[in-house]
Protein backbone atom coordinates (compact mmCIF):
# COMPACT_ATOMS: atom_id res chain seq x y z
CA UNK A 1 0.00 0.00 0.00
CA UNK A 2 1.42 3.66 -1.25
CA UNK A 3 0.78 6.90 0.75
CA UNK A 4 -0.70 8.52 -2.06
CA UNK A 5 -4.06 8.88 -0.48
CA UNK A 6 -2.50 10.32 2.59
CA UNK A 7 -1.76 14.70 2.45
CA UNK A 8 -0.68 17.50 4.67
CA UNK A 9 -3.24 20.36 4.79
CA UNK A 10 -2.18 23.87 5.85
CA UNK A 11 -5.21 25.85 7.14
CA UNK A 12 -6.71 28.17 9.57
CA UNK A 13 -8.84 27.23 12.60
CA UNK A 14 -11.61 29.94 13.55
CA UNK A 15 -13.89 29.82 16.15
CA UNK A 16 -16.52 32.98 16.44
CA UNK A 17 -18.51 33.23 19.38
CA UNK A 18 -21.82 35.01 18.33
CA UNK A 19 -23.79 35.72 21.95
CA UNK A 20 -24.05 36.25 24.61
CA UNK A 21 -20.74 37.98 23.84
CA UNK A 22 -18.87 38.15 20.72
CA UNK A 23 -15.52 36.73 20.49
CA UNK A 24 -12.82 35.79 17.74
CA UNK A 25 -10.06 32.83 17.77
CA UNK A 26 -8.27 32.39 14.71
CA UNK A 27 -4.95 30.85 14.52
CA UNK A 28 -3.13 28.82 11.10
CA UNK A 29 -2.04 24.99 12.18
CA UNK A 30 -1.75 21.90 9.82
CA UNK A 31 -3.52 18.59 9.81
CA UNK A 32 -2.03 15.27 7.93
CA UNK A 33 -4.61 13.11 6.71
CA UNK A 34 -3.53 9.54 6.92
CA UNK A 35 -4.76 6.55 4.74
CA UNK A 36 -5.01 3.55 7.44
CA UNK A 37 -3.87 1.25 5.17
CA UNK A 38 -1.02 2.94 4.31
CA UNK A 39 0.60 3.11 8.00
CA UNK A 40 3.46 0.11 7.12
CA UNK A 41 4.25 2.58 4.13
CA UNK A 42 4.65 5.70 6.20
CA UNK A 43 6.66 4.25 8.72
CA UNK A 44 9.07 2.55 5.88
CA UNK A 45 8.87 5.90 3.90
CA UNK A 46 12.05 8.44 4.26
CA UNK A 47 9.20 11.12 5.60
CA UNK A 48 9.81 12.68 9.45
CA UNK A 49 6.91 10.83 10.41
CA UNK A 50 6.77 8.32 12.95
CA UNK A 51 4.02 5.69 13.42
CA UNK A 52 3.10 4.41 17.02
CA UNK A 53 6.51 5.03 18.16
CA UNK A 54 7.99 8.29 19.18
CA UNK A 55 9.02 10.60 17.11
CA UNK A 56 9.95 14.68 16.37
CA UNK A 57 6.40 13.76 14.46
CA UNK A 58 4.73 10.62 15.18
CA UNK A 59 1.26 9.56 14.72
CA UNK A 60 -0.31 6.86 16.97
CA UNK A 61 -3.35 4.84 16.79
CA UNK A 62 -3.91 4.90 20.54
CA UNK A 63 -4.64 8.72 20.41
CA UNK A 64 -7.78 8.15 18.58
CA UNK A 65 -10.91 5.32 18.94
CA UNK A 66 -10.70 3.40 21.81
CA UNK A 67 -6.90 2.81 22.30
CA UNK A 68 -6.95 -0.85 21.19
CA UNK A 69 -4.63 -3.14 20.84
CA UNK A 70 -5.80 -4.03 17.40
CA UNK A 71 -5.64 -1.11 15.68
CA UNK A 72 -7.32 1.81 14.91
CA UNK A 73 -9.04 0.78 11.60
CA UNK A 74 -10.74 -2.48 13.41
CA UNK A 75 -12.36 0.08 15.12
CA UNK A 76 -14.11 2.12 13.00
CA UNK A 77 -14.86 -0.65 11.22
CA UNK A 78 -16.75 -1.44 14.66
CA UNK A 79 -18.38 1.77 14.51
CA UNK A 80 -19.65 1.72 11.72
CA UNK A 81 -21.15 -2.31 11.60
CA UNK A 82 -23.60 -0.46 13.43
CA UNK A 83 -25.29 1.04 10.86
CA UNK A 84 -27.01 -0.25 8.27
CA UNK A 85 -23.49 0.55 5.80
CA UNK A 86 -21.71 -2.46 4.07
CA UNK A 87 -18.08 -2.24 5.24
CA UNK A 88 -16.73 -4.62 2.90
CA UNK A 89 -13.92 -2.99 0.95
CA UNK A 90 -14.28 0.32 3.33
CA UNK A 91 -11.12 2.25 3.57
CA UNK A 92 -10.30 5.12 6.15
CA UNK A 93 -8.58 8.15 6.17
CA UNK A 94 -8.04 10.60 9.59
CA UNK A 95 -8.28 13.74 9.24
CA UNK A 96 -5.98 14.87 12.46
CA UNK A 97 -3.08 16.43 14.32
CA UNK A 98 0.15 14.91 14.91
CA UNK A 99 2.23 14.14 18.09
CA UNK A 100 5.32 16.63 18.43
CA UNK A 101 7.63 15.36 20.55
CA UNK A 102 4.76 12.84 21.93
CA UNK A 103 2.55 15.39 22.90
CA UNK A 104 -1.09 16.07 21.04
CA UNK A 105 -4.44 17.08 21.97
CA UNK A 106 -7.01 16.77 19.22
CA UNK A 107 -10.08 18.62 20.01
CA UNK A 108 -11.78 16.78 16.95
CA UNK A 109 -10.47 13.94 14.87
CA UNK A 110 -12.57 13.65 11.73
CA UNK A 111 -12.90 9.91 9.80
CA UNK A 112 -13.25 9.80 6.13
CA UNK A 113 -14.79 6.15 5.52
CA UNK A 114 -14.85 5.50 1.72
CA UNK A 115 -15.94 2.54 -0.69
CA UNK A 116 -13.31 1.10 -3.31
CA UNK A 117 -14.29 4.00 -5.64
CA UNK A 118 -13.26 6.92 -3.32
CA UNK A 119 -17.02 8.13 -2.31
CA UNK A 120 -17.38 9.00 0.90
CA UNK A 121 -19.69 7.00 2.51
CA UNK A 122 -19.65 7.79 6.52
CA UNK A 123 -17.95 10.31 8.20
CA UNK A 124 -17.30 9.79 12.06
CA UNK A 125 -16.20 12.58 14.31
CA UNK A 126 -14.08 11.95 17.37
CA UNK A 127 -14.66 15.03 20.03
CA UNK A 128 -13.03 15.23 22.82
CA UNK A 129 -12.57 17.29 26.11
CA UNK A 130 -9.82 18.47 28.51
CA UNK A 131 -11.48 16.05 30.63
CA UNK A 132 -10.27 12.89 29.14
CA UNK A 133 -13.85 12.05 27.52
CA UNK A 134 -14.26 11.45 24.14
CA UNK A 135 -17.65 11.36 22.22
CA UNK A 136 -18.06 9.87 18.26
CA UNK A 137 -20.93 10.94 15.93
CA UNK A 138 -21.17 8.51 13.24
CA UNK A 139 -22.47 10.15 10.00
CA UNK A 140 -23.42 7.76 7.01
CA UNK A 141 -23.98 9.59 4.11
CA UNK A 142 -25.90 9.40 1.45
CA UNK A 143 -25.40 7.61 -2.58
CA UNK A 144 -24.70 10.42 -4.52
CA UNK A 145 -24.87 13.29 -1.73
CA UNK A 146 -24.01 16.73 -3.20
CA UNK A 147 -21.60 19.12 -1.50
CA UNK A 148 -20.89 20.45 1.03
CA UNK A 149 -21.88 17.22 3.24
CA UNK A 150 -24.36 18.75 5.79
CA UNK A 151 -25.73 17.15 8.86
CA UNK A 152 -27.20 17.80 12.19
CA UNK A 153 -27.77 16.17 15.81
CA UNK A 154 -27.71 17.35 19.38
CA UNK A 155 -25.03 17.60 21.44
CA UNK A 156 -24.33 14.38 23.51
CA UNK A 157 -21.12 15.37 25.54
CA UNK A 158 -20.02 18.35 27.43
CA UNK A 159 -16.44 20.19 25.99
CA UNK A 160 -16.43 23.85 26.89
CA UNK A 161 -17.40 25.30 30.26
CA UNK A 162 -18.76 28.23 28.42
CA UNK A 163 -21.47 26.23 26.39
CA UNK A 164 -24.14 24.62 26.70
CA UNK A 165 -25.21 20.89 26.79
CA UNK A 166 -28.52 22.09 25.63
CA UNK A 167 -27.80 22.87 22.06
CA UNK A 168 -27.39 21.58 18.21
CA UNK A 169 -24.53 21.02 15.91
CA UNK A 170 -24.91 21.40 12.24
CA UNK A 171 -22.09 19.83 10.43
CA UNK A 172 -21.02 21.55 6.45
CA UNK A 173 -18.19 19.30 5.26
CA UNK A 174 -16.14 19.68 2.24
CA UNK A 175 -14.65 16.21 2.30
CA UNK A 176 -10.52 16.16 1.55
CA UNK A 177 -9.53 17.09 -2.37
CA UNK A 178 -7.78 20.29 -3.33
CA UNK A 179 -9.27 22.13 0.04
CA UNK A 180 -11.10 20.72 3.04
CA UNK A 181 -13.73 22.27 5.21
CA UNK A 182 -14.59 21.00 8.52
CA UNK A 183 -17.16 23.40 9.84
CA UNK A 184 -19.47 23.21 12.68
CA UNK A 185 -22.42 25.31 14.04
CA UNK A 186 -23.48 24.85 17.66
CA UNK A 187 -27.05 26.51 18.09
CA UNK A 188 -29.16 26.90 21.45
CA UNK A 189 -32.98 27.06 21.33
CA UNK A 190 -32.52 30.71 20.69
CA UNK A 191 -30.18 30.34 17.42
CA UNK A 192 -26.51 30.19 16.58
CA UNK A 193 -24.10 30.56 19.06
CA UNK A 194 -20.74 29.98 18.14
CA UNK A 195 -19.15 28.75 14.50
CA UNK A 196 -15.73 26.41 14.58
CA UNK A 197 -14.04 25.97 11.34
CA UNK A 198 -10.77 24.28 10.09
CA UNK A 199 -10.11 25.03 5.95
CA UNK A 200 -7.05 23.84 4.31
CA UNK A 201 -5.22 23.51 1.40
CA UNK A 202 -3.68 20.19 -0.36
CA UNK A 203 -0.10 19.61 -0.22
CA UNK A 204 0.91 16.50 -0.66
CA UNK A 205 2.00 13.83 1.73
CA UNK A 206 6.13 13.76 1.05
CA UNK A 207 9.34 14.37 3.23
CA UNK A 208 9.97 18.36 1.95
CA UNK A 209 6.24 19.18 2.52
CA UNK A 210 6.18 17.95 6.07
CA UNK A 211 9.67 19.34 6.99
CA UNK A 212 7.92 23.12 5.51
CA UNK A 213 4.90 22.30 8.30
CA UNK A 214 6.97 21.38 11.05
CA UNK A 215 9.43 24.91 10.52
CA UNK A 216 6.31 26.81 10.31
CA UNK A 217 4.69 25.34 13.35
CA UNK A 218 7.05 23.66 15.68
CA UNK A 219 5.43 24.15 18.26
CA UNK A 220 1.75 23.31 17.29
CA UNK A 221 0.42 21.34 19.66
CA UNK A 222 1.22 23.44 22.55
CA UNK A 223 -0.09 25.97 20.89
CA UNK A 224 -3.59 23.86 20.57
CA UNK A 225 -4.02 23.56 24.11
CA UNK A 226 -2.46 27.07 25.56
CA UNK A 227 -4.73 28.58 23.31
CA UNK A 228 -7.84 26.66 24.34
CA UNK A 229 -7.05 27.71 28.15
CA UNK A 230 -6.33 31.69 27.04
CA UNK A 231 -9.39 31.76 25.50
CA UNK A 232 -11.10 30.19 28.04
CA UNK A 233 -9.51 33.20 30.52
CA UNK A 234 -10.47 35.94 28.26
CA UNK A 235 -14.75 34.67 27.47
CA UNK A 236 -14.84 34.21 31.57
CA UNK A 237 -13.03 37.90 31.33
CA UNK A 238 -15.63 39.31 29.41
CA UNK A 239 -18.46 37.72 31.34
CA UNK A 240 -19.73 35.19 29.59
CA UNK A 241 -21.74 32.06 31.44
CA UNK A 242 -20.11 29.03 33.31
CA UNK A 243 -21.50 25.81 32.58
CA UNK A 244 -20.60 23.17 34.80
CA UNK A 245 -19.13 19.61 33.99
CA UNK A 246 -21.64 17.21 34.49
CA UNK A 247 -20.76 13.53 32.92
CA UNK A 248 -23.23 12.05 30.86
CA UNK A 249 -23.96 8.64 31.36
CA UNK A 250 -24.68 6.14 28.25
CA UNK A 251 -22.64 5.20 25.06
CA UNK A 252 -19.97 7.09 23.76
CA UNK A 253 -21.29 6.51 20.41
CA UNK A 254 -24.11 8.45 18.11
CA UNK A 255 -25.66 7.06 14.86
CA UNK A 256 -27.14 10.26 13.26
CA UNK A 257 -28.60 10.71 9.74
CA UNK A 258 -28.06 13.03 7.07
CA UNK A 259 -29.93 16.18 6.70
CA UNK A 260 -30.55 19.17 4.37
CA UNK A 261 -29.72 21.73 7.24
CA UNK A 262 -29.07 25.05 5.44
CA UNK A 263 -25.76 25.84 4.67
CA UNK A 264 -23.53 26.79 7.98
CA UNK A 265 -22.76 30.61 7.82
CA UNK A 266 -18.98 30.68 6.96
CA UNK A 267 -16.52 31.29 9.95
CA UNK A 268 -14.21 33.17 8.11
Amino acid sequence: MTMDRCAIYNGTVVHRRLKPKSHLLKYQVFSLLIDLDALDAIDNAAVPLAVNRFGFLSFYESDHGDKRKSGLKSWVMEQLSKTDIDIADVRVRVLCYPRFFGYVFNPLTVFFCEDENGETIAILYQVKNTMGESHTYIMPIEANASLPLKHGCDKAMYVSPFTPMESTYAFNIVPPGDDICVSIQQSDEEGPLLNASFIGKFAAFNRTNLRRAILRHPLMTIKVIAGIHLEALNLWRKGVPFFRHTPQPGADTSIIKTTTKETIQSAL
